[in-house]
């Protein structure tokens, strides 16, 4: 992200106001932010950060709420190297650094920020039972429910300890179902409970025809596809 993209030096409402919305991974509205953290972002503090498009505001009720967009979630991952005008305090620095160790963290467990700050399914909540998948072989012309395609290919296709099936395998495994309905259906699957799409943290270690098979969600091409239960 170009130095264009963002503000040029964070103020420490707007560097409390990113980490909260990070932390919180749901939109906060003024009061919950000052009953959390004791602050609100209002005028040009929220405005500077609605510009570049890293947060999204809504009125609700007498009080704006605030939420991460995807291009503001890519700016917190490198949030530790963004400059700001809080150097000198040691709280500051110091959650710099617990922010890097916990971005290299998450790229060798291959999870996005999103993902690991992501809140659970409210207590009681009841979700609406998938249909029953259908083997590939019921649908020789190739069409059908794609989701179910992708996660039969998957099953036959996660044969290692983590369980991460690289897309590059899966599309030669859907045997040219149209891709344009493939990247959908990821899209759509990244969003639920159980499923993680995403980008190898190595780029060094991608070959042509992982590059090639990658599917763009956000601002990153992702590579790899894990399912477990929901």
């Amino acid at each position: 992200m170009s130095n264009t993209d963002s503000p040029q030096r964070l103020r420490p409402i707007q560097l409390a106001a990113l980490i909260m919305l990070m932390a919180q991974a749901r939109e906060l509205s003024n009061k919950e932010l000052d009953e959390l953290a004791g602050f609100t972002l209002t005028g040009k503090e929220r405005t500077e950060l609605e510009a570049p498009g890293l947060i999204t505001s809504r009125k609700r009720g007498q009080s704006y709420a605030f939420e991460l967009t995807d291009k503001g979630w890519a700016y917190c991952k490198q949030l530790h190297t963004a400059a700001t005008t809080v150097d000198r305090s040691r709280v500051a620095r110091s959650v710099f650094v617990l922010l890097d160790g916990l971005g290299r963290s998450l790229d060798r467990l291959r999870v996005s920020h999103a993902d690991f700050f992501k809140q659970p399914a409210p207590a009681g909540s009841r979700s609406t039972p998938a249909p029953a998948e259908q083997p590939p072989a019921a649908d020789p012309a190739g069409t059908g429910d794609v989701p179910a395609r992708i996660r039969a290919a998957y099953a036959a296709l996660a044969t290692t300890t983590d369980g991460w099936v690289g897309l590059a395998d899966l599309r030669e495994h859907l045997h040219g179902l149209d891709r344009a309905a493939v990247d959908e259906a990821l899209r759509a699957m990244a969003r639920q409970p159980g499923v993680r799409v995403i980008p190898v943290a190595n780029n060094k270690s991608l070959e042509a025809r992982d590059r090639a098979a990658a599917v763009r969600i956000g601002e990153e091409d992702n590579h790899a596809l894990w399912i477990g239960p929901a």
